[in-house]
């Protein structure tokens, strides 16, 4: 079973877990696949397979991938690389690759894997793995979910349709406030008599979509232990972690804010299941997630995938692991992710300069410390919907309502006086030139 006082202990029945922090009935009726479970006794040396469906890679049209860096350098998988990335793989993820994620994470955020209390499993994008997680520890119509005030919008596409409750945690520049978070689970019982105790937060904590708010580590400390107290897991979805403008990852340079992934894992916990991205980093298109945290949460997750895609895209993971590998490791990759943030840290500047320019008068903002979004209130403005979805569409500017973020259940009213710009595409012309635009209608 799993307990989650300040040491964790975890034991190996799956089913024991869900019976200590209980799974969902969906996730706890799953069971290996068997065919999927022949797939690591393949590369035992030896093996003759006759055993599983793979068709033969010699029928695939394609022999060798070949990649062309910015630089002018190459990136090339050889076609024994290549016959393993178009084959079916194993459903944890290509071994090249998961090798070089526990190297990130082992140095990133100081976990020690060799102690098997955590795991990896590469998803199809973080938003893939969120939607398992989700799946896995939320019971339909029955379970509370604590959420930032405002959230990410596509966890909010899931989570309705899902029939989650949602539960808002209040928030301000800095992130999610410890102290509304503690008032919520201390007055549950009395406020909401009729409702489970949450047992699930989800957070966003760097450069936060749409906020742009990030949890000082003071923050992250006091939200941590909040969730021992009342026995909560942690979703950590921080697809933003890289892109803090005030760490880096040079010795140098000041250090990035530590993960809840790091304090779980010094405390010697078992709470936090993280979720990382290469869509802001490598390519958003090439859909390669992963998530980290407790092995048989893990392990859940995998049993979800097996009974779903199988497993992420061979040649995405491949091209990733190659990637490491030209970029020279982890290191490597960290000096890329260092030049990726100083990219976004000049268009942030840019956009912020834009509103002091034009809408200082009309807005109230902070300047974001990571990520790709400012976060603006409109003076005035009640409800910012209709100038955002007509007004300023018919003016060629498009910008995100604040009420899209706004975690709301059934028929509650769902209204801001926010709105959310990105900094991430538009040139720094384009972006003076849609503060004027916007300044030009808040005028009126």
């Amino acid at each position: 079973y799993v307990e989650f006082p300040e040491r964790a202990m975890i034991r190996r029945s799956l089913v024991c877990l869900g019976e200590s922090f209980p799974l969902t009935r969906t996730a706890l009726s799953r069971r290996p696949s068997p065919i999927r479970a022949l797939q690591p006794l393949l590369a035992t040396k030896g093996m003759i397979s006759l055993g599983g469906g793979m068709p033969n890679a010699t029928t695939f049209p394609i022999s060798r991938i070949e990649l062309k860096m910015k630089d002018g350098s190459g990136v090339v998988l050889d076609e024994d690389e290549t016959k393993a990335a178009l084959q079916y793989s194993a459903s944890r993820g290509l071994p090249c690759l998961v090798s070089h994620l526990k190297s990130l994470q082992t140095k990133v955020h100081g976990l020690d894997f060799k102690r098997g209390k955590r795991d990896v499993i590469v998803t199809n994008g973080s938003q893939d793995g969120l939607a398992k997680a989700f799946e896995m520890l939320l019971e339909p119509r029955v379970d509370t979910l604590l959420v930032e005030s405002p959230t990410y919008s596509g966890s909010l596409a899931f989570l309705g349709p899902a029939s989650i409750h949602l539960q808002g945690v209040q928030t301000d520049e800095h992130g999610m406030i410890p102290s509304d978070l503690r008032r919520v689970l201390e007055s549950w019982e009395v406020l909401n008599p009729k409702r489970k105790k949450p047992r699930v937060l989800y957070t966003i904590p760097t450069g936060s979509n749409p906020s742009g708010g990030s949890l000082s580590l003071a923050r992250k400390n006091e939200i941590y232990q909040v969730a021992v107290e009342h026995n909560l897991i942690i979703l950590e979805d921080d697809p933003y972690y890289f892109l803090d403008f005030e760490g880096s990852s040079s010795p140098d340079g000041p250090a990035r804010c530590p993960s809840l992934l790091s304090i779980d894992e010094r405390a010697g916990g078992a709470r936090v299941l993280r979720f990382d991205s290469f869509s802001k980093l490598l390519s958003a298109g090439i859909r390669v997630g992963f998530a980290t945290g407790p092995s048989k949460l893990i392990e859940s997750i995998e049993l979800h995938t097996q009974a779903s895609m199988l497993h992420a895209s061979g040649v995405s993971q491949a091209v990733v692991s190659k990637i490491f590998d030209h970029l020279g490791g982890v290191d490597g990759f960290l000096t890329h992710v260092d030049d990726v943030t100083s990219f976004y840290r000049e268009r942030r500047d840019a956009l912020v300069a834009s509103v002091e320019r034009h809408l200082s008068e009309f807005v109230e903002f902070e300047s974001p410390k990571a990520g790709m979004f400012l976060w603006m209130k409109l003076k005035g403005v009640k409800d910012s919907n209709d100038l955002i979805m007509n007004k300023a569409v018919e003016r060629k500017v498009l910008m995100v309502p604040g009420a899209s973020f706004i975690p709301t259940n059934n028929d509650e009213p769902n209204i801001s006086s926010f709105v959310r710009a990105s900094y991430s595409t538009a040139s720094v012309e384009e972006m003076d030139e849609a503060c004027q635009r916007l300044r030009d209608l808040l005028k009126k």
